[in-house]
């Protein structure tokens, strides 16, 4: 199994400085517009930057035709395609596949057949107004870029032994 169409979209400095504080999402997708695919049998994906506020296509992979048949080997090119990302919406997703997508600090995120791209994007965006799950916090922390001022307040805190 391997990628055989990939579209990236180049970033601007503008898009640039957008991902260092957004979360790069993938979608399980055979449309680019609804979650319908099972994560190892996945014919495409759909990769997106998303933050409080904004979402931004970043990506469509695709790959050739698949079967749901334990062959982990296909999973290789999925994961390495997904790397960065912080979770990976699907129809569906295996016990194997699970755990190599968090150990790579990918969330599998298992939607209802047919969920819509966009409304899972604003899902998305609304929990992380409302305080997000402790996955997604935990992604948010991983992603975020470390704060230049904190050596300062480090030093005008003291030191006590």
């Amino acid at each position: 199994m391997s990628l055989t169409r990939r579209m990236h979209i180049v970033p601007d400095s503008e898009q640039e400085k957008f991902m260092e504080t957004a979360l790069k999402i993938a979608f399980a997708t055979s449309d680019m517009e609804t979650v319908n695919q099972h994560f190892g049998s996945a014919k495409s994906f759909a990769v997106y930057a998303v933050d409080m506020d904004n979402a931004k296509f970043l990506e469509a992979a695709q790959f050739g035709e698949l079967s749901q048949d334990g062959n982990e080997d296909k999973l290789s090119v999925k994961l390495d395609l997904l790397a960065g990302c912080a979770a990976v919406y699907c129809q569906a997703v295996g016990g194997s596949a699970v755990n190599q997508l968090i150990s790579r600090n990918i969330q599998p995120v298992k939607v209802h057949e047919g969920s819509r791209i966009n409304d899972l994007i604003v899902d998305l965006q609304n929990e992380i107004k409302a305080g997000p799950s402790s996955w997604l916090a935990k992604a948010i922390n991983q992603h975020k870029s470390p704060d230049p001022n904190r050596f300062s307040q480090m030093a005008d805190e003291g030191w006590d032994e």
